[in-house]
């Protein structure tokens, strides 16, 4: 789920106005990144839609995704927690419904009885072998608009954004009632 459904983007006089009330606001970075946020909606809307039709969660689709990638056999659960960014008792409830479902299975680990490797079942592969046409042309019909040259230049452009976020520090929120000493 988004976590920020803009429905219409503020238009640029209310950003301008805004701008002037607040003077730590830059009017085309705020834009930009209204912009932005209302466009990763619409794609994870999109991407949830198409899911939707095939019973799957955001979450059950990118463990799918992330077993169908793994080149190395099968995976631990930590390890998908991890990939996925979500937490472990998250991905045990991803996984335990993956594993009822038949698509996933759980196997003991030869080298450690303590550990869990996790890998798609021969069920679970051709699930997913019969989801990724579907799912192919649902990403083209989001990204046709742009041509190869647009698409680069996306790319490109949310790396930049991407390395930014990754190097920045971490930013501290000021409390709307704290007063400076």
């Amino acid at each position: 789920m988004p976590l920020l459904m803009l429905k219409d983007v503020p238009r640029y006089e209310c950003l301008r106005k805004a701008a002037e009330r607040y003077p730590t606001m830059e009017l085309s970075a705020s834009e930009t990144f209204l912009n932005l946020l209302r466009t990763a909606d619409m794609v994870f809307a999109e991407k949830g839609r198409y899911l939707s039709q095939l019973n799957l969660s955001q979450g059950r689709f990118s463990v799918l995704m992330l077993l169908n990638n793994c080149c190395e056999g099968p995976t631990t659960p930590a390890a998908l927690a991890d990939e996925a960014g979500v937490t472990r008792a998250t991905m045990t409830g991803i996984v335990d419904t993956l594993e009822r479902d038949g698509l996933v299975s759980r196997e003991p680990d030869p080298h450690d009885r303590r550990t869990v490797r996790l890998q798609l079942t021969q069920e679970g592969q051709a699930f997913v072998e019969g989801m990724l046409p579907g799912w192919f042309k649902c990403v083209s019909s989001v990204i046709g608009p742009l041509d190869e040259s647009e698409r680069k230049t996306l790319v490109d452009l949310l790396h930049k954004i991407q390395t930014g976020l990754t190097s920045a520090p971490n930013l501290k929120t000021e409390s709307p009632n704290s007063t400076e000493s």
